[in-house]
């Protein structure tokens, strides 16, 4: 027969009467206190770059004849889908 499984979600108090039981519990929400961490890094990253996509998309959509009509037409959706991407990523984070 295997041992049942029990779900710790953050902030709860873990409570386990043999000290490997624990130590092990702690360091797995230690991991997964980590990970959120590091992702959470990483979608910053993900909104910072879609920021720059659409800075960039920005000049060329406004760089006039110096670049080809169906560039900063492509450059201008571009920037409008980037600027609206970031911000749906802002906003599903700020839920969180």
């Amino acid at each position: 027969m295997s041992a049942s499984l029990r779900v710790i979600t953050p902030g709860q108090s873990i409570a386990t009467t043999t000290g490997a039981a624990a130590s092990l519990s702690e360091r797995i929400l230690q991991l997964q206190a980590e990970a959120r961490s590091l992702a959470a890094d990483h979608i910053e990253t993900l909104r910072a770059h879609l920021l720059q996509t659409q800075r960039i998309a920005d000049e060329i959509a406004r760089g006039g004849e110096a670049y080809p009509a169906g560039v900063r037409d492509i450059a201008r959706r571009l920037g409008e889908d980037s600027i609206a991407k970031a911000l749906t990523i802002e906003g599903i984070v700020a839920r969180l």
